[in-house]
C-alpha cells in the first residue's frame, strides 16, 4: 500500500493575503507504508538521536527556522550548519516520491474572481488525482494520511474528501477515488509520525522556491525531486 503524507505551507484564505507570502502550497510525500513504518521511521529517529540525543523531537520548519521546541541549539551557527549538512543528506538519500500544489493568490483570485475555488479544495482535488493515478488500479491501493490542524479546519478537509468520493475531479470519477484510496486519517502532530515530518520539510521550501526565497530549513533551494 502507498501512503500520501500531506502538509500545508501558507494559509489558504482569499479574504486576506499576506503581502510577505501571498501563496498557498498543500504538498506532501508517497511513500510505500512498510518503508514508512520501518526505514523511514528509524531513519528520522536515528537522525534526532544522533544531532540531540533524543527522539521524541517532531522536526517542524517553523520550529526548526525559530529554534523552539527543542531546537534551540540551532541559535549556534556552527551546530545550525551541521544539522543542515546532516538533514540534506537524509533527505537526498530517502525513497519518497513529492506532490505538490502551488497557487500565488492574488493571481488566482484577479484570473477567477468570485469563482475562484477554495485554494486547499483545489490543491487537494489535484493531488488525490495524482496520487490515484500513483497508486494505480488497485482497490484500497492507497492510503491519505494529513495533520490535524484545529476542528474548523480539520472538519473542512473532511467535506472536501467526502465531496471526492462523490463526486471525483475532472478525470476521475468519484467510484475510482473510493475504489482505490482506503481512507484518509487526521493525525496530530504529538505522535511523532515520520511521514508527517518528512512532508512539512519538503512542502515549505516548495513555497519559498515559487517567490524566489531562500530556503530556511536547508533543503536544497531547487524543486524537490520528482520520483526520488
Amino acid at each position: 500500500m502507498k501512503v500520501l503524507f500531506l502538509d500545508e505551507s501558507g494559509d489558504h484564505s482569499l479574504d486576506v493575503i499576506d503581502p510577505q507570502y501571498p501563496v498557498f502550497v498543500l504538498g506532501g510525500v508517497i511513500v510505500d507504508l512498510e518503508y514508512a513504518k520501518t526505514e523511514l521511521e528509524q531513519r528520522l529517529s536515528q537522525f534526532k538521536l544522533d544531532l540531540f540525543g533524543r527522539a521524541d523531537l517532531v522536526l517542524h520548519t517553523a520550529d526548526i527556522s525559530r529554534n523552539r521546541n527543542g531546537f534551540e541549539r540551532l541559535s549556534d551557527p556552527a551546530f545550525r550548519e551541521r544539522f543542515y549538512e546532516q538533514l540534506n543528506a537524509l533527505m537526498s538519500s530517502l525513497d519518497y516520491t513529492v506532490v505538490a500544489c502551488a497557487i500565488r493568490k492574488e493571481e488566482h483570485l484577479a484570473r477567477y474572481g468570485l469563482e475562484a475555488l477554495d485554494p486547499y479544495v483545489l490543491s487537494l482535488n489535484i493531488l488525490v488525482e495524482r496520487f490515484c493515478f500513483e497508486v494505480g488500479d488497485v482497490r484500497h491501493g492507497g492510503l491519505i494520511v494529513a495533520e490535524q490542524r484545529n476542528r474548523t479546519l480539520d472538519h473542512q478537509l473532511e467535506l472536501a474528501w467526502l465531496q471526492l468520493r462523490v463526486s471525483g475531479t475532472h478525470y476521475l470519477q468519484g467510484a475510482q477515488i473510493e475504489k482505490r484510496v482506503r481512507d484518509l486519517l487526521i493525525r496530530p502532530k504529538d505522535q511523532n509520525t515520520a511521514g508527517l515530518q518528512l512532508a512539512d520539510l519538503v512542502v515549505s521550501p516548495i513555497g519559498r522556491f515559487v517567490l524566489g526565497k531562500p530556503s530556511q530549513t536547508g533543503v536544497p533551494q531547487q524543486p524537490p525531486p520528482i520520483g526520488r
